[in-house]
């Protein structure tokens, strides 16, 4: 069995697309998959599996999600090695970044095109930087930045497969769980 970590998009922000811990807990186990955790209620799991193929583990939760909760939830599959990796890779930049007012990482299904980088990329400007590293992008804001502002350097609409994190819980779930 391997672990792996689930990261789910666009759950519990409003009162039509409410999944409890309690309930992800379930559908994960009900799929068959094991020792299943998660952390806070912002679609954070971790579980073991058999299956190898993480589009397949993405398939599998994302089938059982829709038909539990009737409605899609987008899902990002890291196993605990390449997340651990990605983790301690965002905390190496986040450090050659000082004073950064916030770091988000949006978590992607795949990999963007050298193309879509570069799109990415070019989002950056005075409130901070994008930058592209395998399936992490990483928006790091300076002080001054719109605070509350969902998408200050408007890259999201570039990202349609993808979830965001904070630096703080990328680091948390991969000391907790990898």
């Amino acid at each position: 069995m391997a672990v792996h970590l689930a990261f789910l998009r666009a759950i519990n922000l409003g009162s039509r697309r409410v999944f409890p811990k309690s309930d992800i807990q379930r559908v994960v186990a009900d799929v068959g998959f094991e020792d299943v955790a998660t952390h806070i209620n912002t679609g954070n799991v971790r579980f073991d599996t058999r299956l190898r193929s993480r589009a397949k583990i993405e398939q599998t939760l994302e089938r059982a999600f829709a038909a539990d909760r009737g409605f899609d939830v987008p899902t990002v599959v890291f196993s605990a090695r390449d997340f651990r990796a990605m983790a301690d890779d965002a905390s190496e930049l986040n450090a050659r970044h000082p004073g950064l007012a916030r770091h988000y990482v949006y978590l992607l299904k795949e990999p963007p095109s050298a193309a879509r980088t570069a799109e990415i990329e070019a989002t950056s400007g005075d409130e901070g930087d994008m930058v592209v590293r395998g399936r992490a992008a990483h928006a790091l804001l300076r002080p001054g930045y719109r605070a509350g502002v969902v998408d200050p350097l408007g890259a999201a609409k570039l990202l349609p497969d993808a979830t965001a994190r904070t630096l703080t819980v990328i680091t948390t779930v991969a000391d907790k769980w990898c």
